[in-house]
């Protein structure tokens, strides 16, 4: 009886988690990165020749007061040691080198969150980084971040959608960088003296994905005078709920680009593509994420119906009016998704009000998956000028293209003397426009889309109230 006395002792005497958030250190590391971060140029070093050039012992403050914050804060994510203790080197040695172009080579080696996907457990990360869709200058940025890592996405993962490099997370706090459209934690984003041979993690933000998702859809379906069956409704004004869809989605996705006939990853093999083969890229890996939440459905899973749906409406109601219209590779893909279901009579625009076929929703996506597919697999046999030419017939059967575009015009139009990656100078910036139905969707949008800039799941809730 002493002996379990004790235990019980030992136990209630084990400190609870602390968040990293609500450390005294944490706003004081905050400060220090968003004071370092408008002294960085472009490339993340500091100019000390320009007319607003900063005091060299103010920067190497700062940089301190990060060290310091950095140090007392690593004890509450033990995981993390050996990646801060890289982390301060490598801030130290950017201070000593004349805080010029950074180089965090070692730190981003030392940081493997893949490695333990323990479900809630806390990361803190500082890198020099530009945040995709959000600054593009690799300006100093210190998230703090939760893994997502259910029992039962774990196990999909293991028996089904092995992807070991995937990290779905969460936000705790950010510093500016990320008070913007990114949603994303990629290792090629950061500043290092070379890129390693392989990256060993990649980290997609679920909550903000689900909270701009649930803000624009929710318009989207008043505008349009959508009427959505029950269980979709509640999924759409469930914050929880979404983001399980959307780590699911986010899974098989990611793992998509490197499975099936021809597959390339957009940003992992830099290839000079017309922006259409982007397009359709990331459009046949959310399909195929669409396809195999059929199959999750029909086997009973209950995220299934819901990840369906999550691709139906981002991409439909939310990518092609979002961002501009240079390139827009995303937009393009929900603009050929929404052309290819309207064509096949399973949305309707009519009486000022959108109609789904909710029924015949998933055979007739799942067919658009199918012939990207085959368009990939006949890829194989065919020159890579071909192989655009194929593609492009088969988004523009959907698709109007620009009346001035050369390759609307055919083979005949262009140079092909050059080689294919000069012809994609001939691409227009917008080779496929807005149709009437989006340019009026995107009038009525905007506001909301611009409102989810920086959006978190605390803030969902706050409108959703």
């Amino acid at each position: 009886m002493t002996e379990v006395l004790e235990q019980v002792g030992t136990e209630e005497r084990v400190p609870p988690v602390v968040r990293v958030v609500e450390h005294p250190a944490w706003p004081v590391l905050k400060a220090a990165v968003e004071e370092i971060r408008p002294w960085q140029s472009k490339d993340g070093s500091i100019d000390f020749d320009g007319d607003a050039a900063p005091d060299a012992s103010d920067i190497d403050l700062a940089v301190r007061r990060a060290i310091d914050a950095i140090e007392q804060l690593s004890p509450l994510v033990p995981h993390d040691v050996a990646y801060h203790e890289a982390l301060v080197k490598d801030l130290r040695g950017w201070a000593d080198g004349g805080f010029k172009v950074p180089d965090f080579l070692d730190s981003l080696l030392a940081f493997q969150p893949a490695a333990n996907r323990e479900d809630g457990l806390q990361h803190l990360v500082v890198f020099p980084m530009y945040t995709q869709n959000g600054n593009l200058d690799r300006n100093f940025e210190a998230v703090v971040l939760r893994m997502v890592w259910p029992d039962w996405l774990a196990e999909l993962e293991r028996t089904r959608y092995d992807n070991p490099l995937f990290c779905g997370i969460t936000f705790e706090d950010f510093t500016a960088g990320y008070d913007t459209n990114s949603a994303v934690l990629f290792p090629e984003t950061i500043a290092v003296r070379e890129a390693p041979e392989r990256f060993s993690w990649g980290g997609i933000f679920c909550d903000r994905e689900a909270a701009r998702f649930r803000a624009v859809t929710d318009a989207a379906v008043d505008i349009l005078g959508l009427e959505l069956p029950e269980d979709i409704a509640a999924m759409v004004h469930d914050q929880e709920r979404c983001e399980k869809a959307f780590v699911l989605w986010d899974m098989v996705h990611d793992r998509t680009h490197s499975h099936g006939d021809l597959p390339f990853d957009p940003f992992m093999i830099k290839q000079r593509q017309p922006f259409w083969m982007y397009g359709l890229e990331e459009l046949r890996c959310d399909l195929t994420a669409f396809k195999e939440a059929v199959k999750l459905e029909s086997e009973g899973n209950e995220h299934g119906r819901d990840v369906q749906y999550a691709v139906l409406f981002d991409r439909m109601f939310r990518f092609p009016v979002t961002g501009d219209r240079v390139r827009n590779y995303d937009g393009l893909g929900g603009q050929l998704l929404f052309a290819y279901l309207h064509k096949h009579d399973v949305v309707r625009w009519t009486d000022n009000k959108l109609h789904i076929d909710w029924q015949r929703a998933p055979q007739v996506t799942n067919q658009l998956c199918s012939e990207i597919e085959d368009l990939y697999r006949a890829g194989i046999d065919r020159p890579k000028l071909v192989h655009w030419f194929k593609a492009y017939e088969l988004v523009s059967t959907y698709l109007a293209p620009h009346p001035g575009s050369r390759w609307a015009k055919g083979p005949d139009a262009l140079d092909l003397s050059q080689p294919p990656r000069k012809l994609v100078d001939d691409v227009l910036p917008d080779e496929f426009p807005l149709s009437m139905f989006y340019e009026a969707l995107s009038k009525k949008l905007k506001n909301v889309i611009a409102s989810t800039k920086g959006i978190t799941a605390a803030d969902s809730e706050r409108i959703a109230a």
